[in-house]
């Protein structure tokens, strides 16, 4: 049984996997990622490289293998689901259930995970909008833009916030700019950095660049994409 420590490595992994796009990821990516040395990492990718979870390339970077791949599923899918339970069921803030999931992911059965994707209705995302991976281990990760990428006069659906800063996730609800509101690009200043939105009932609110980014969206208008 795979301990906590190599569950988050290899869901630190599959994160940057996901955010590279590229075959191989830098150590010392993982590195910032876990908040560790290199040479921790290094001496850690050898051994995931021996227990078959990984493909480790000195000097190149490490991949996940299908074994890793389904083991770093299955640990995103305990930790989706738990943040949304923790929302739905328990009542708290989803600018609150990032670090509560942290934990409770290496802690909780099998069982008490089906049982909680049955209460919870079978879904398909967590509050941020992060796809939740079925129990095969299968995880769909639709290639959204950002609000960043959106002209003004763009009418938008908040899809997914990718950064759980419970700072950040309240900044974003104090201003309605949650998963699943529509909100509309009033201006896309490029020399300025900013993009000014409107939720729905809201009032405009600019977000910088870096912010912007960390936003991704769908189409609720014929331009939604620069």
């Amino acid at each position: 049984m795979a301990t906590s420590t190599v569950e988050d490595y290899l869901k630190a992994i599959f994160h940057e996997e996901q955010r590279s796009r590229s075959a191989l990821v830098p150590t010392g990516r993982i590195a910032t990622a876990m908040g560790v040395a290199p040479g921790t990492v290094t001496a850690m990718m050898k051994a995931l490289t021996d227990s078959g979870l990984v493909g480790y390339e000195p000097y190149a970077g490490v991949q996940l293998t299908p074994a890793g791949r389904s083991l770093a599923a299955h640990v995103l899918r305990r930790h989706r689901l738990v943040e949304l339970f923790l929302v739905r069921v328990m009542g708290m803030d989803w600018s609150e259930v990032h670090e509560q999931a942290e934990v409770l992911e290496h802690a909780v059965s099998d069982r008490l995970i089906e049982r909680m994707d049955q209460m919870l209705g079978h879904p398909a995302v967590d509050p941020h909008g992060d796809p939740i991976p079925t129990a095969c281990g299968n995880i769909e990760e639709p290639d959204l833009p950002s609000l960043l990428s959106c002209q003004a006069g763009a009418a938008v659906r908040i899809a997914r916030v990718t950064d759980q800063r419970a700072e950040f996730l309240q900044l974003l609800e104090q201003h309605g700019l949650m998963p699943g509101r529509s909100v509309v690009v009033e201006a896309h200043d490029q020399l300025a950095e900013t993009i000014g939105v409107r939720s729905d009932g809201g009032v405009p609110f600019q977000l910088g660049f870096p912010a912007a980014s960390r936003i991704l969206v769908e189409s609720e208008g014929p331009e939604s994409r620069s």
